[in-house]
């Protein structure tokens, strides 16, 4: 009687090496801030000469390329608190969902005419549930106002690409989790100026790049 005895051979695959992802840190010069009438201390959106910007003046630096949409993208607030958006300025990836929470004892009614996404939610209070909320589906600066509150000014700039940082009042910004390559690095500072500069990341590296 003879036994067969089959040896198979096993194959075992390794992950790749982990990849430190590179980081970038600098300054945005931004523009001087300008001394509100006290009559209107609670914009924290002007318009001048038709241009939209923040006050004080802020900027967005994002990394630009072709990246994939995640599966779940992730939800954000900008909520209404003593009359005003918190925070002012909100920088989203495309396809993220924006709730509306309403921490103010009165009404609110949110809404926006800009063509990178036209909403209104309606009048709430802040008990309303659930959360009004809007999905930002296209790339492009939405101004957000209320229809009760004349002086509310809030901006989303609605991004293709996950990677972005807001500045402090400063200029400065740290950015982190950088995909190693070749890409084009951009600074939004308002509605009519955007700078950009080409960028190579290594694994690992650590940049300084300053938008003078």
């Amino acid at each position: 009687m003879r036994i067969l005895i089959w040896f198979s051979t096993v194959m075992i695959l390794l992950p790749p090496p982990l990849r430190a992802a590179a980081s970038v840190e600098g300054q945005v010069e931004l523009p001087k801030s300008h001394t509100a009438p006290v009559m209107a201390k609670r914009y924290q959106v002007v318009t001048r000469g038709g241009v939209l910007a923040t006050e004080p003046p802020l900027a967005v630096v994002y990394l630009e390329d072709s990246f994939s949409k995640p599966a779940s993208p992730p939800t954000k607030q900008v909520a209404q608190k003593n009359l005003a958006f918190i925070p002012t300025l909100l920088p989203v990836q495309v396809g993220t969902k924006v709730e509306f929470p309403n921490f103010d004892d009165t009404y609110h009614s949110i809404f926006s005419y800009s063509p990178a996404k036209r909403f209104d939610v309606g009048r709430y209070r802040p008990e309303e549930r659930p959360i009004p909320s809007v999905v930002f589906d296209q790339p492009g600066l939405v101004t957000l106002r209320c229809d009760i509150h004349e002086h509310m000014r809030g901006l989303i700039l609605v991004l293709n690409t996950p990677h972005f940082v807001v500045t402090n009042t400063d200029g400065r910004f740290r950015l982190n989790n950088v995909p190693a390559g070749n890409y084009t690095l951009k600074a939004w500072i308002d509605s009519k100026t955007t700078l950009a500069k080409p960028v190579h990341w290594k694994n690992g590296e650590a940049l300084n790049v300053d938008f003078p």
